[in-house]
Parts: C-alpha cells; sequence; structure tokens
C-alpha cells in the first residue's frame, strides 16, 4: 500500500477529532438529569411540547451511552417509560372503541348486502348463456371440437358435468 506523509497526516486528525469529541460527549454525559425534570414524568409526558419531549429524550439517551450504574432510579424509570411505556402509537384505546368498531363494521356490511340486493333486484334476468339446455348445447359443441380429448369432454366414457351449472330454464 502506498503511503505518503500527508495521508497519514489527515488519517490521525481525523483520529485525535474523534478522540476528542468522544471525550467531550463522556465528560458531557455524566451530569445527572434533575429530579424536576424526571418527576411524574408518566403523567406530564402527553402534555409536554414535542421540542421538550425530544430534549429530555436525546438527554436521557446521552446519558444511558455511559455506564447504566451511573444512571439514578428516577433516570432508569424514565428512559424505561419513554421507551416502552402507553404512549404514542402504544397509547390504550379509548373507552368504547370497540363497540364503535363493530358498530361501523356492521353498518358497512349492512351497505354492501342493502347494495347486492338492489342489483339483483333490479338487475333483471340473467344472460341466455346461463340456461341448463345452453350448456348442454355448448357440451355437444366441445365434444364436436374434441376438446379435451384425453380427460376431459371428448375423452371416451366421460361422465361429468361439463359445462352444466345452471338449473333448467324454467325452474
Amino acid at each position: 500500500m502506498f503511503r505518503t506523509q500527508a495521508s497519514t497526516k489527515v488519517v490521525r486528525q481525523a483520529l485525535a477529532r474523534t478522540h476528542v469529541q468522544a471525550r467531550f460527549n463522556a465528560t458531557q454525559a455524566t451530569r445527572a438529569l434533575s429530579n424536576p425534570t424526571l418527576n411524574n414524568i408518566e403523567k406530564r409526558w402527553e402534555s409536554m411540547p414535542l421540542q421538550e419531549q425530544a430534549e429530555l429524550w436525546m438527554a436521557l439517551r446521552d446519558r444511558m451511552k455511559g455506564s447504566w450504574k451511573d444512571l439514578t432510579l428516577q433516570e432508569q424509570k424514565a428512559a424505561y417509560w419513554v421507551a416502552f411505556g402507553p404512549h404514542g402509537p402504544r397509547a390504550l384505546d379509548p373507552p368504547g372503541e370497540g363497540k364503535k368498531l363493530l358498530f361501523h363494521t356492521v353498518l358497512v356490511l349492512g351497505a354492501t348486502l342493502g347494495i347486492f340486493g338492489a342489483i339483483r333486484f333490479f338487475g333483471g334476468k340473467g344472460p341466455e348463456t346461463m340456461s341448463k339446455e345452453w350448456q348442454e348445447e355448448s357440451n355437444e359443441y366441445l365434444k364436436q371440437q374434441r376438446a379435451e380429448p384425453l380427460t376431459g369432454y371428448s375423452s371416451e366414457g366421460y361422465n361429468g358435468p361439463g359445462m352444466v351449472q345452471s338449473p333448467p330454464k324454467g325452474a
């Protein structure tokens, strides 16, 4: 590998910067958060402004980067609650949510059933091709055309229904 003095100098400077930054972060993270800030966080979290929530979470995150033995009991509880507590997407459903969901589900199903019934009622009779006679003629036509000669309509001894799926025309 080809090395020059300039490239090794750049690498050394970069390593020195990361070492200084890591030392700065470690000393900054050693300050404990005040108890009034963390006191009763479970009840205050939802009413806190988003900016304050973010700042508190970042401060807790920075504290957790160090040894967890250095965290106070308040900080440990607050960090756990912010990470896993019932807020935001993990919030509990409001009372009566299940009944409301059931009502709307039944309402939508009833509407679709009504639309289906209206279409069937006003749709008139089915197409001519859905009569039993037409389907029997379709079977004969398929036999004449030698359709599916191995296992289907045209095979020897075939006695399946073929295309017939509807009742006779008068029924």
